[in-house]
């Protein structure tokens, strides 16, 4: 009996992408089975963690790594490490910074809310979010003049949809937090099929999930500086303590990080536009509908469909096809875009065909009448 059955859950067809409220992801096989015999067994963590490193480093080319509980997690065990290195003083006295540098630089654009705000992340820590530019726009010399006294770091987010205002130049502003004696963090969630590209622009640490487009258990990952990395490990004698990866977590993300060694890209987002594009084909039949392909806007290989909802001819607007969607058996979820409320954008990365003819059938049933 499925965990759906046994307490009558909801089954979920996840078109919003790898969306925390629903599960994030799937994760293959490998990264199954590593989970099960990791929670079948006892380990020294400590060793665990040290051995995590080395593999991060020859899978990735970062400098050392560690896995923690999650993105978010590692924004606040970043921030702390900046603040306290390897102090185990300051580190129990967190989130209290008194006699600590504990200003953190943050693009106005940048201070997204994912769920809760990233600025909470920081005040986390203790530290202090001091938001640089406008949410429009930050420069480079922007984000300097709030590089003055009492600063920890410079924290910065690969552009996304959650994100605000003109791409910001990451080697620029690495480069720029680097002149003023601070540390750049940049938090890269969803971007762990770019990890080489962010390692590039010279980032003191980068933070990525493990359960997003790696498919893994719940866990981040932070590569970087090895005194850095190993002050995000030691803040699990203070804060992080609450924060901490678990041993399936661990050996999770290691499984999913091997199967990463061995993926083809180009054969992928071959086959992720034409799931795409086989959609849009058949969805754009639909009364109502105008269906396109829509890049991703920050980077990442695969595109998403996007269904333009024409109220008049579809016989309701977006908003209410979104909810009869998620009201249906099984449940599926979409986005309904940020840029105009009548579009709905779904991405189809981790659905097999079946699901797709699904969520397909339900939009003919709802939208022809």
């Amino acid at each position: 009996m499925s965990a759906h059955e046994l307490y009558g859950l909801t089954r979920v067809i996840n078109a919003h992408g790898t969306y925390t409220p629903l599960g994030v992801s799937r994760s293959a096989e490998n990264v199954r089975r590593a989970v099960c015999e990791a929670l079948s067994d006892f380990f020294v963590i400590d060793e665990l963690q040290a051995t995590a490193s080395g593999v991060i480093s020859k899978l990735t080319g970062a400098r050392a790594g560690a896995v923690v509980h999650c993105t978010s997690a590692g924004v606040s065990l970043a921030v702390a490490a900046t603040m306290t290195g390897h102090s185990i003083e300051k580190i129990r006295a967190l989130p209290d910074t008194a006699g600590m540098s504990n200003r953190v630089i943050l693009p106005a654009g940048h201070a997204v809310d994912y769920g809760h705000p990233i600025v909470q992340d920081i005040r986390l820590a203790g530290a202090r979010p001091v938001l640089a530019g406008f949410e429009d726009a930050c420069s480079i010399d922007q984000l300097e003049e709030s590089m003055s006294v009492d600063r920890a770091a410079c924290l910065l987010l690969v552009s996304s949809r959650l994100t605000r205002g003109e791409p910001i130049p990451m080697r620029e502003a690495v480069s720029s937090a680097h002149r003023h004696g601070l540390p750049a963090i940049i938090d890269g969630a969803a971007q762990d099929m770019r990890i080489d590209e962010l390692l590039a622009t010279g980032a003191d640490l980068l933070i990525v999930s493990a359960q997003k487009y790696l498919a893994g258990p719940t866990a981040g990952l932070v590569l970087g500086d090895p005194e850095l990395v190993g002050a995000v490990r030691a803040q699990e004698k203070g804060i992080g303590r609450s924060m901490k990866a678990t041993k399936e977590g661990i050996l999770g993300a290691l499984a999913a990080l091997t199967d990463r060694k061995d993926f083809d890209l180009a054969d992928w987002r071959n086959r992720q536009e034409q799931k795409v594009l086989e959609f849009v084909r058949h969805a754009g039949r639909l009364p109502g509908v105008s269906a396109s392909v829509d890049p991703d806007k920050a980077g990442m290989p695969f595109p998403r469909a996007c269904l333009a909802i024409d109220p008049t001819s579809a016989g309701m607007d977006a908003a209410s096809l979104v909810e009869k969607l998620r009201a249906g058996e099984p449940s599926i979820w979409v986005m309904l875009s940020g840029d105009t409320q009548g579009t709905l954008v779904l991405e189809l990365v981790p659905l097999e065909a079946e699901e797709i003819g699904i969520i397909l059938s339900r939009l003919a049933s709802i939208l022809v009448r």
